[in-house]
């Protein structure tokens, strides 16, 4: 039987800062409903409070019309209600099995039940297409695997309401083909779902209805048929969204490479690689999950064994060792793991803008107050929106976290910028924001190199898009052959 969930006024307050206004609505049973907002909107609070991560300051939460109050995740579980975290919440240092189970292992009288956990772990492994063991430890697995495990784990609870956030952020087209049979699979057998995507295309594709929230209030309750994406934009930002991508300039015909590479060899990744890009020109990587597009830049940066016959920068013959190196002669790289890799988000704004190029403030002493005024900067520069300066990077949105990071690697003033999923988990109005920022990085006389897993950001940002599969750049595509069919065929093998 579908599970019936209503808002009645709820609001939530964090301090002073009030991050819900009274949201009410009422999701329809047996139904994928996508939830839609920029971030900051209130989407993953809301739903954190439905799965009993937080407490409501005001309001009601009605399940099955009764008024309930979770004490915490255990107890919404408990209802049925199993919440799909944005960012991975997993055990590193276990297995995929004891993630599946974890705080809900299977008992054999005293003793755990290890050959049950591991069946009903490889059920769910199928379930969503992992080619894993149950044994796997989850710090071997690459970021798509991981989120597969984090999709096992909640089908493993056996949810009457279950609410995915971002879950293809990582996920190749194919395993997202999977992941929506299984949630057609899912519906038909009466649970219900709610999507919260920023890819809206996807939203169109597999829900029943959408639901809109901006600045923490509702907006609006439709049929996903009756909003065309253009709509669902606009109603996120509130106003008329303009063209996403900007008018493409083309490269100076004379810019010299910034950086060439020929014959990178990143074992076990990337074979006999060669490429180059010239000042002002954005070039793309595409490839499937798995393809080795960041593990060939990892190696040309040193975070990876590597060989080369050659690297140039600016047109001398270098090979960093590090990425510090990097950064010095010039190259610097802006990681797809955000909150991992790319951002301390326990320390503050200024500390993680400054991090990278800290001999600026650190000589012969420390300068706070140039530092101060370093992020004032950037703060306008990159449309960072923060209310406090002195704040933790934690306290952003995703889209203003990810803002913060590009003001970051772009700190040092390099000459050639690698952004590995720039705009991987953040809103349509952010995305828009960091597409023109990019194209102004390239009309400065940048060389700019996207990585990315969207073709439709390939298409409309990139002068060229480099396809890899299985290590290797299969092809490297011009403005005149960038369709998705021509991209798509190169990454599998079927051109």
């Amino acid at each position: 039987m579908s599970l019936r969930v209503e808002f009645l006024e709820v609001t939530k307050a964090f301090g002073p800062v009030q991050v819900l206004h009274g949201v009410s609505f009422a999701l329809t049973p047996g139904a994928i409903t996508g939830l839609l907002g920029e971030n900051g909107a209130g989407k993953s609070t809301l739903m954190k409070i439905l799965a009993g991560y937080e407490q409501p300051t005001g309001g009601e939460l009605l399940v099955g019309g009764n008024p309930v109050q979770f004490a915490g995740s255990r107890a919404a579980e408990a209802h049925g209600i199993v919440l799909i975290h944005q960012e991975f919440n997993l055990a590193e240092d276990l297995t995929i099995a004891q993630n599946v189970f974890l705080g809900h292992e299977k008992k054999r009288g005293w003793l755990l039940d290890d050959a049950a956990m591991r069946a009903e772990a490889e059920r769910v492994l199928r379930a969503v297409g992992l080619q894993a063991s149950p044994g796997t430890r989850v710090k071997d697995l690459i970021v798509a695997e991981k989120q597969l495990v984090e999709i096992a784990r909640a089908l493993s609870r056996n949810a009457r309401l279950l609410v995915m956030d971002e879950p293809t952020a990582t996920l190749t087209p194919g395993e997202t083909d999977r992941l929506f049979t299984l949630m057609e699979q899912l519906k038909a057998a009466g649970t219900t779902i709610v999507y919260i995507s920023h890819k809206l295309d996807e939203v169109e594709r597999i829900t029943d209805e959408v639901v809109v929230m901006r600045d923490g209030r509702f907006v609006t309750q439709r049929a996903t048929h009756g909003v065309s994406r253009r709509d669902m934009a606009n109603l996120m930002v509130g106003r008329e969204l303009s063209d996403l991508f900007p008018p493409k300039e083309p490269p100076p015909a004379d810019g010299p490479p910034l950086l060439r590479v020929a014959g990178a060899n990143v074992p076990g990744w990337a074979q006999d690689a060669s490429f180059e890009v010239r000042a002002g020109e954005i070039l793309g990587f595409a490839g499937l999950v798995g393809a080795g597009r960041t593990e060939l830049v990892e190696g040309l940066l040193g975070l990876r064994p590597c060989e080369v016959q050659a690297i140039e920068i600016a047109g001398q013959a270098r090979q960093p060792r590090s990425p510090r190196e990097a950064a010095n002669e010039g190259l610097t790289y802006l990681s797809e793991d955000r909150k991992g890799k790319g951002l301390h988000v326990h320390f503050g704004l200024m500390e993680n803008l400054t991090l990278m190029d800290l001999g600026r403030y650190t000589r012969p002493w420390l300068k706070p107050a140039a530092e101060r005024e370093a992020l004032q900067k950037a703060v306008g520069e990159y449309g960072i929106r923060t209310g406090d300066l002195a704040s933790k990077a934690s306290s952003l949105s995703g889209g203003n976290q990810q803002k913060l990071a590009l003001a970051k690697v772009l700190q040092p003033g390099p000459r050639v910028v690698v952004l590995d999923e720039p705009t991987r988990g953040v809103d349509v109005g952010a995305k828009r924001d960091i597409y023109f920022l990019v194209q102004r990085l390239a009309r400065e006389g940048m060389a700019v190199i996207v990585i990315s897993s969207e073709l439709p950001e390939l298409i409309g940002l990139c002068h060229r898009v480099a396809v890899m599969r299985a290590g290797r750049i299969q092809a490297v595509l011009g403005q005149d052959q960038l369709t998705e069919e021509e991209l798509i065929s190169h990454a599998t093998g079927t051109r």
